[in-house]
């Protein structure tokens, strides 16, 4: 009787606690972009970025994690034409900005996960750029393969200070705003 009361036990057991399944999709670099948006006292300027790689964790289909590496030297502008444009992104490629001979790259890695509905998380994780690591809160969206997330980055905390109050007094109507939006909308 004893064994049998064991084994029904390691039986119920084993069949009690199926694994989490973890799944890594990669997210399609093709078909997912993200969108900069950067404001000024007398206006704003918008341009692309490119994805270098990425993923998203799963665990029994709900996102559990993700990291996303950016092309920095791939910063572009696309409300501006000719000189201006050039101008414009050879100066946010500049040690001024984001200095992308040295930091050619920039790094979100999502350190805590919480689902807010049946298809929207809150990602906490650590944003990396020009070397410098500072904690970033956001909400993505998640529909069937296709996600979108908004996110509000500081740039005065990764030393980004060309034309910021922050650093600078006196600047008036050529102030830069310290806060710039990331826009991603992605497929895996």
């Amino acid at each position: 009787m004893k064994n049998l009361t064991i084994t029904a036990v390691v039986v119920l057991t084993t069949f009690s606690f199926k694994p989490v399944e973890k799944v890594k999709k990669e997210i399609k670099i093709a078909s997912s972009k993200i969108v900069w948006k950067g404001y000024k006292v007398t206006g704003s300027h918008e341009g692309n970025i490119a994805i270098k790689s990425a993923f998203l964790t799963f665990e029994d289909e709900k996102l559990s994690g993700g990291e996303f590496v950016i092309d920095m030297t791939t910063i572009s502008s696309t409300d501006l034409q000719g000189e201006y444009k050039g101008k414009l992104e050879g100066h946010l490629k500049s040690d001024d900005f984001f200095g992308v001979d040295t930091h050619p790259t920039a790094v979100l890695v999502f350190k805590e996960v919480q689902a807010e509905g049946k298809y929207s998380y809150s990602v906490t994780g650590d944003l990396t750029i020009k070397g410098k690591t500072n904690p970033v809160t956001f909400t993505i969206s998640l529909y069937g393969s296709k996600a979108t997330a908004t996110l509000k980055v500081d740039r005065s905390k990764y030393d980004v200070r060309y034309g910021s109050q922050s650093f600078f007094d006196g600047l008036k109507d050529k102030v830069i705003y310290d806060e710039f939006d990331l826009v991603a909308d992605l497929e895996f």
